[in-house]
Protein backbone atom coordinates (compact mmCIF):
# COMPACT_ATOMS: atom_id res chain seq x y z
CA UNK A 1 0.00 0.00 0.00
CA UNK A 2 2.88 2.39 0.75
CA UNK A 3 4.16 2.34 -2.88
CA UNK A 4 0.69 3.46 -4.03
CA UNK A 5 0.75 6.32 -1.50
CA UNK A 6 4.14 7.50 -2.79
CA UNK A 7 3.04 7.23 -6.41
CA UNK A 8 -0.12 9.18 -5.54
CA UNK A 9 2.01 11.95 -4.00
CA UNK A 10 4.12 12.21 -7.15
CA UNK A 11 1.12 12.11 -9.47
CA UNK A 12 -0.73 14.81 -7.55
CA UNK A 13 2.28 17.13 -7.37
CA UNK A 14 2.97 16.67 -11.09
CA UNK A 15 -0.59 17.57 -12.10
CA UNK A 16 -1.06 21.04 -13.56
CA UNK A 17 -4.23 21.55 -11.54
CA UNK A 18 -2.25 21.20 -8.30
CA UNK A 19 0.34 23.79 -9.38
CA UNK A 20 -2.33 26.21 -10.56
CA UNK A 21 -4.30 25.77 -7.33
CA UNK A 22 -1.23 26.52 -5.19
CA UNK A 23 -0.47 29.69 -7.17
CA UNK A 24 -4.09 30.86 -7.06
CA UNK A 25 -4.26 30.06 -3.35
CA UNK A 26 -1.27 32.34 -2.75
CA UNK A 27 -2.98 35.06 -4.78
CA UNK A 28 -6.16 34.54 -2.75
CA UNK A 29 -4.31 34.80 0.57
CA UNK A 30 -2.57 38.01 -0.57
CA UNK A 31 -5.90 39.49 -1.67
CA UNK A 32 -7.47 38.48 1.66
CA UNK A 33 -4.60 40.19 3.48
CA UNK A 34 -5.08 43.41 1.51
CA UNK A 35 -8.84 43.33 2.15
CA UNK A 36 -8.24 42.74 5.87
CA UNK A 37 -5.83 45.69 6.04
CA UNK A 38 -8.32 48.06 4.39
CA UNK A 39 -11.16 46.73 6.56
CA UNK A 40 -9.11 47.34 9.72
CA UNK A 41 -8.40 50.91 8.66
CA UNK A 42 -12.07 51.52 7.85
CA UNK A 43 -13.24 50.08 11.17
CA UNK A 44 -10.72 52.28 12.99
CA UNK A 45 -12.18 55.38 11.33
CA UNK A 46 -15.76 54.23 11.89
CA UNK A 47 -15.29 53.61 15.60
CA UNK A 48 -14.07 57.14 16.02
CA UNK A 49 -17.20 58.51 14.30
CA UNK A 50 -20.03 56.43 15.78
CA UNK A 51 -18.72 55.75 19.27
CA UNK A 52 -20.24 52.83 21.22
CA UNK A 53 -22.06 51.44 18.18
CA UNK A 54 -18.66 50.89 16.63
CA UNK A 55 -18.04 47.96 18.98
CA UNK A 56 -20.99 46.07 17.53
CA UNK A 57 -19.95 46.96 13.99
CA UNK A 58 -16.40 45.84 14.74
CA UNK A 59 -17.63 42.43 15.89
CA UNK A 60 -19.76 42.03 12.79
CA UNK A 61 -16.96 42.98 10.41
CA UNK A 62 -14.42 40.72 12.10
CA UNK A 63 -16.54 37.56 11.94
CA UNK A 64 -17.93 38.19 8.47
CA UNK A 65 -14.53 39.00 6.97
CA UNK A 66 -12.94 35.81 8.30
CA UNK A 67 -16.08 33.86 7.43
CA UNK A 68 -15.83 35.08 3.84
CA UNK A 69 -12.19 33.97 3.65
CA UNK A 70 -13.00 30.53 5.07
CA UNK A 71 -15.98 30.17 2.74
CA UNK A 72 -13.97 30.72 -0.42
CA UNK A 73 -11.11 28.74 1.07
CA UNK A 74 -13.43 25.77 1.53
CA UNK A 75 -14.56 26.09 -2.11
CA UNK A 76 -10.95 26.06 -3.33
CA UNK A 77 -10.17 23.04 -1.14
CA UNK A 78 -13.26 21.19 -2.31
CA UNK A 79 -12.57 21.80 -6.01
CA UNK A 80 -8.95 20.68 -5.60
CA UNK A 81 -10.11 17.52 -3.78
CA UNK A 82 -12.66 16.71 -6.49
CA UNK A 83 -10.49 17.46 -9.52
CA UNK A 84 -7.43 15.68 -8.16
CA UNK A 85 -9.17 12.48 -7.03
CA UNK A 86 -12.18 11.90 -9.29
CA UNK A 87 -9.95 10.55 -12.07
CA UNK A 88 -7.49 8.68 -9.87
CA UNK A 89 -9.07 5.28 -10.66
CA UNK A 90 -11.10 5.94 -13.80
CA UNK A 91 -8.26 7.51 -15.80
CA UNK A 92 -5.89 4.64 -14.98
CA UNK A 93 -8.51 2.10 -16.02
CA UNK A 94 -9.13 3.96 -19.28
CA UNK A 95 -5.41 4.12 -20.07
CA UNK A 96 -4.77 0.55 -18.77
CA UNK A 97 -1.98 1.83 -16.51
CA UNK A 98 -3.69 0.09 -13.62
CA UNK A 99 -2.90 -3.32 -15.18
CA UNK A 100 0.76 -2.96 -14.17
CA UNK A 101 -0.14 -2.55 -10.49
CA UNK A 102 -2.84 -5.21 -10.36
CA UNK A 103 -0.48 -7.73 -11.95
CA UNK A 104 1.67 -7.51 -8.81
CA UNK A 105 0.99 -9.06 -5.43
CA UNK A 106 -1.26 -6.16 -4.50
CA UNK A 107 -4.95 -6.53 -3.75
CA UNK A 108 -7.49 -4.06 -5.10
CA UNK A 109 -8.37 -3.11 -1.54
CA UNK A 110 -4.76 -2.16 -0.83
CA UNK A 111 -4.64 -0.20 -4.08
CA UNK A 112 -7.79 1.76 -3.22
CA UNK A 113 -6.65 2.45 0.36
CA UNK A 114 -3.27 3.60 -0.93
CA UNK A 115 -5.01 6.09 -3.20
CA UNK A 116 -7.25 7.23 -0.35
CA UNK A 117 -4.48 7.79 2.21
CA UNK A 118 -2.20 9.43 -0.36
CA UNK A 119 -4.81 11.89 -1.60
CA UNK A 120 -6.29 12.56 1.84
CA UNK A 121 -2.96 13.26 3.54
CA UNK A 122 -1.90 15.71 0.81
CA UNK A 123 -5.24 17.52 0.89
CA UNK A 124 -5.32 17.62 4.69
CA UNK A 125 -1.93 19.35 4.63
CA UNK A 126 -3.12 21.82 2.00
CA UNK A 127 -6.38 22.57 3.84
CA UNK A 128 -4.56 23.02 7.17
CA UNK A 129 -2.06 25.46 5.67
CA UNK A 130 -4.83 27.44 3.97
CA UNK A 131 -6.91 27.56 7.16
CA UNK A 132 -3.98 28.63 9.33
CA UNK A 133 -2.86 31.16 6.72
CA UNK A 134 -6.27 32.84 6.66
CA UNK A 135 -6.48 32.86 10.44
CA UNK A 136 -2.94 34.23 10.78
CA UNK A 137 -3.76 37.12 8.43
CA UNK A 138 -6.92 37.84 10.39
CA UNK A 139 -4.96 37.96 13.65
CA UNK A 140 -1.85 39.84 12.54
CA UNK A 141 -3.08 42.15 9.79
CA UNK A 142 -6.43 42.77 11.46
CA UNK A 143 -4.79 43.47 14.80
CA UNK A 144 -7.23 44.47 17.52
CA UNK A 145 -9.67 45.95 15.02
CA UNK A 146 -11.02 43.08 12.89
CA UNK A 147 -9.23 40.12 14.47
CA UNK A 148 -11.53 37.42 15.85
CA UNK A 149 -10.70 36.42 19.41
CA UNK A 150 -10.02 32.68 19.14
CA UNK A 151 -8.81 30.31 21.85
CA UNK A 152 -6.55 27.33 21.20
CA UNK A 153 -9.47 24.96 21.64
CA UNK A 154 -11.59 26.88 19.14
CA UNK A 155 -8.73 26.90 16.65
CA UNK A 156 -8.19 23.14 16.87
CA UNK A 157 -11.90 22.43 16.65
CA UNK A 158 -12.35 24.67 13.61
CA UNK A 159 -9.25 23.21 11.96
CA UNK A 160 -10.53 19.68 12.51
CA UNK A 161 -13.83 20.39 10.78
CA UNK A 162 -12.12 22.28 7.95
CA UNK A 163 -9.66 19.49 7.07
CA UNK A 164 -12.39 16.85 7.30
CA UNK A 165 -14.01 18.34 4.18
CA UNK A 166 -11.40 17.08 1.65
CA UNK A 167 -11.32 13.66 3.32
CA UNK A 168 -15.07 13.21 2.79
CA UNK A 169 -14.78 14.47 -0.79
CA UNK A 170 -11.91 12.08 -1.56
CA UNK A 171 -13.99 9.13 -0.31
CA UNK A 172 -16.94 10.04 -2.52
CA UNK A 173 -14.65 10.91 -5.46
CA UNK A 174 -13.03 7.48 -5.30
CA UNK A 175 -16.49 5.90 -5.33
CA UNK A 176 -17.41 7.92 -8.43
CA UNK A 177 -14.04 7.14 -10.01
CA UNK A 178 -14.56 3.40 -9.53
CA UNK A 179 -18.04 3.56 -11.10
CA UNK A 180 -17.93 6.13 -13.91
CA UNK A 181 -15.60 8.06 -16.18
CA UNK A 182 -13.58 11.02 -14.94
CA UNK A 183 -15.76 13.66 -16.61
CA UNK A 184 -19.05 12.11 -15.46
CA UNK A 185 -17.85 11.69 -11.88
CA UNK A 186 -16.51 15.25 -11.77
CA UNK A 187 -19.79 16.73 -13.01
CA UNK A 188 -21.83 14.72 -10.50
CA UNK A 189 -19.62 15.73 -7.56
CA UNK A 190 -19.51 19.42 -8.45
CA UNK A 191 -23.31 19.50 -8.78
CA UNK A 192 -23.75 17.69 -5.45
CA UNK A 193 -21.31 20.09 -3.81
CA UNK A 194 -23.26 23.05 -5.20
CA UNK A 195 -26.55 21.60 -4.00
CA UNK A 196 -25.08 21.19 -0.52
CA UNK A 197 -23.97 24.81 -0.23
CA UNK A 198 -27.13 26.26 -1.75
CA UNK A 199 -29.17 24.08 0.60
CA UNK A 200 -27.07 25.33 3.50
CA UNK A 201 -27.83 28.97 2.70
CA UNK A 202 -31.53 28.12 2.26
CA UNK A 203 -31.54 26.47 5.70
CA UNK A 204 -29.88 29.50 7.34
CA UNK A 205 -32.39 31.82 5.66
CA UNK A 206 -35.28 29.62 6.77
CA UNK A 207 -33.99 29.67 10.34
CA UNK A 208 -33.72 33.47 10.35
CA UNK A 209 -37.25 34.04 9.01
CA UNK A 210 -38.71 30.99 10.82
CA UNK A 211 -39.81 29.11 7.70
CA UNK A 212 -39.84 25.38 8.40
CA UNK A 213 -40.14 24.44 4.71
CA UNK A 214 -36.85 26.18 3.88
CA UNK A 215 -35.17 24.55 6.87
CA UNK A 216 -36.34 21.12 5.70
CA UNK A 217 -34.95 21.77 2.21
CA UNK A 218 -31.58 22.55 3.75
CA UNK A 219 -31.69 19.43 5.92
CA UNK A 220 -32.48 17.22 2.93
CA UNK A 221 -29.61 18.72 0.92
CA UNK A 222 -27.27 18.17 3.87
CA UNK A 223 -28.28 14.53 4.09
CA UNK A 224 -27.75 14.14 0.34
CA UNK A 225 -24.23 15.59 0.51
CA UNK A 226 -23.11 16.78 3.97
CA UNK A 227 -20.31 19.18 3.06
CA UNK A 228 -21.99 22.45 4.02
CA UNK A 229 -22.41 21.24 7.60
CA UNK A 230 -18.61 21.05 7.93
CA UNK A 231 -18.25 24.70 6.90
CA UNK A 232 -20.99 25.73 9.34
CA UNK A 233 -19.30 23.80 12.15
CA UNK A 234 -16.00 25.49 11.31
CA UNK A 235 -17.43 29.00 11.63
CA UNK A 236 -19.44 28.04 14.69
CA UNK A 237 -16.31 26.72 16.41
CA UNK A 238 -14.40 29.92 15.73
CA UNK A 239 -17.08 32.54 16.32
CA UNK A 240 -19.18 31.18 19.16
CA UNK A 241 -17.91 32.19 22.59
CA UNK A 242 -19.05 31.48 26.13
CA UNK A 243 -19.81 35.15 26.78
CA UNK A 244 -21.72 35.53 23.52
CA UNK A 245 -23.38 32.25 22.51
CA UNK A 246 -25.26 33.97 19.66
CA UNK A 247 -22.37 35.44 17.71
CA UNK A 248 -22.44 38.26 15.23
CA UNK A 249 -21.66 35.68 12.57
CA UNK A 250 -25.04 34.10 13.19
CA UNK A 251 -26.68 37.17 11.66
CA UNK A 252 -24.56 37.27 8.51
CA UNK A 253 -24.43 35.38 5.23
CA UNK A 254 -21.44 33.29 6.35
CA UNK A 255 -22.83 32.57 9.79
CA UNK A 256 -24.70 29.71 11.40
CA UNK A 257 -28.15 30.56 12.65
CA UNK A 258 -29.12 26.86 12.44
CA UNK A 259 -26.16 24.90 13.87
CA UNK A 260 -25.65 21.28 12.76
CA UNK A 261 -26.39 18.76 15.49
CA UNK A 262 -24.00 16.22 16.97
CA UNK A 263 -25.85 13.54 15.04
CA UNK A 264 -24.98 15.40 11.82
CA UNK A 265 -21.29 15.16 12.68
CA UNK A 266 -21.53 11.41 13.08
CA UNK A 267 -23.61 11.18 9.91
CA UNK A 268 -20.95 13.08 7.93
CA UNK A 269 -18.15 10.83 9.17
CA UNK A 270 -20.25 7.75 8.50
CA UNK A 271 -21.10 9.11 5.04
CA UNK A 272 -17.42 9.27 4.11
CA UNK A 273 -16.67 5.86 5.60
CA UNK A 274 -19.55 4.19 3.75
CA UNK A 275 -18.48 5.87 0.50
CA UNK A 276 -14.95 4.51 0.93
CA UNK A 277 -16.18 0.98 1.70
CA UNK A 278 -18.48 1.09 -1.32
CA UNK A 279 -15.61 2.32 -3.47
CA UNK A 280 -13.52 -0.68 -2.40
CA UNK A 281 -16.38 -3.10 -3.02
CA UNK A 282 -17.25 -1.67 -6.45
CA UNK A 283 -13.59 -1.62 -7.51
CA UNK A 284 -13.14 -5.23 -6.42
CA UNK A 285 -16.03 -6.32 -8.62
CA UNK A 286 -15.25 -4.11 -11.60
CA UNK A 287 -13.84 -5.72 -14.73
CA UNK A 288 -10.74 -3.79 -15.74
Amino acid sequence: MWPIIKITYREMISKRIFTITILMSLAFIILFGVATWFAAREVNDMMGRIGSDGVMMKGFFSTQLLGMGLYFGSIITALLAILSSVGSIASEIESHQIDTWLARSLTRKQYMLGKFFGLSSMLILYAALLFLGLLAINQWVGGGLVAVQVSAGQLLSGLGYFVLLPVILVSVSLLMSSMTTTVTGGIILIILYGISFIGGFVEQLGSLIDQESLINIGIVSSLLFPTDSLFRLTTLSLFETVDNPISFASQGIFGTSSPPSTAMIYYTIGYGLVALLLAIRVFQKRDV
